[in-house]
This record gives structure tokens, sequence and C-alpha cells, in this order.
């Protein structure tokens, strides 16, 4: 029940030792109320749960889009697909280990990556309404649309930077995947969304406002 303190202390020095080291004994007795054991077969069914979730996710955000967009949805689902490929690639290459959090940003980053089509793909709608061609929409939706989706994608970024250094563990590990995201989705939204649509209309059956907008939302002028 006793014990001394000894080195190269003074006695103010030793005395606030003391003090820390009783500050930190609770006179209280401590009961056991529940042990759990996580084993590593657990942790791969979490694992694979979570990829089914994300896998899941992407596949509902690819139906939206073609049910709600249609042609330019049908470029999204696209993007989207190769926006995944890209993101596993770059896991492979870094290489970036999947924990539960990383997983949890993979799958905001899919809202990320669709949030920047959607931009667009409605300011192309609100230009067709306004009565302007459907290839003058098309340039007027990604121009008009840059600016709120540079601004998005930094300010997220901006928030997965804090988190990644100022964080630990496991936040680290969701900044790292949600910021690889925002990345690669800024790419997909602003080239290949970009490049597909344009290739797209080379064909003059695709080239039409109804593939974008329903008829009875487009005005008579419209060509």
């Amino acid at each position: 029940g006793a014990a001394t303190i000894s080195g190269n202390f003074s006695s103010e020095s030793a005395r606030e030792l003391e003090v820390q080291l009783r500050g930190g004994a609770l006179p209280l007795p401590v009961k056991v109320v529940q042990v759990k054991t996580i084993g590593p077969t657990l942790g791969v069914e979490n694992i694979q749960r979570s990829l089914f979730a994300a896998l899941s996710g992407l596949a509902l955000v690819a139906l939206f889009m073609l049910l709600f967009y249609r042609l330019p949805g049908f470029v999204a689902v696209i993007a989207l697909t190769a926006y995944s490929l890209f993101n596993f690639a770059i896991y492979a290459l870094i290489p970036v280990t999947l924990t539960l959090p990383g997983i949890a940003g993979f799958i905001l980053s899919i809202g990320m990556a669709v949030d920047a089509n959607v931009l667009i793909f409605q300011r192309i709608k609100d230009e067709l309404r306004s009565g302007n061609t459907l290839i003058r929409s098309i340039e007027n939706g990604f121009s008009q649309a840059f600016s709120s989706i540079i601004d998005g994608h930094i300010t997220t970024l901006i928030s997965c930077t804090a988190l990644f250094y100022l964080g630990t563990g496991f936040v680290k590990g969701f900044a790292a995947t949600l910021g690889i995201g925002v990345v690669i989705s800024l790419f997909t939204a602003l080239s290949c969304t970009r490049v597909l649509l344009k290739f797209l209309m080379s064909y003059k059956s695709l080239r039409r406002p109804a593939n974008f907008l329903p008829i009875s939302q487009l005005p008579i002028s419209s060509s």
C-alpha cells in the first residue's frame, strides 16, 4: 500500500505527480457488464455487406438518372460506371484499405458524382425550355453549371483535408476515400460526361430535344 517516487524530481514536481496518480485512482469497484468479441468472420461479413450497400446505392442512383433524365441519364450511368472503376483503380495503386468508414466515404462520393451531373442536366433542361437549340443548350448547360460544381467540390475537399490531417484512424480512411472520390467525380462530370454526350449528338436519331425533356415541356420553336 506504499509507494515512493525516485529520480530527478524536485519536491514540487513529485507532489504534482502524486496528485496526478491519485486522481486516476477510482475508489469504486469495477463491474464487467458485457464482453463482446468480434472475430475475423464477422469483420468480413460487415465488409461484404457494406460493399453490397455501395453497389446497391450505385444501381439505385443509375435507375433514377435513367428514369428522370432519359438520354443524359444513360450518359450519367456510363460516367458513374467509369467513376467506380477509376476509384477502385486508385485504391489499388495507392493502395487504400477499404475499412467500413472508407466504404462509407465511397458511398457518399457517389452522391457527389451524380450531383454534378444533375446540375449540368438541369441547366440543359432550363435552356431547352427557354427555346434554345439542343447543341447550344448542352454547351450552356456545362458552362453555367461549371462554377457551382467547382465550388461544391472544393469545399468538400477542404473538409476532407481537415479530417485527414486532424483526424485519427477510421476518420482518415473516410476522408481519404471521400477525397479521392470527389476528385474523380469532378473529372468524370466535366470530361467523361461531356465527351460521351457530344459523341451521342453526332447521331441524328439521338439529336432530338425529346430525348432530354418531355414533349409537353418543350416550346414550339425548339429544334
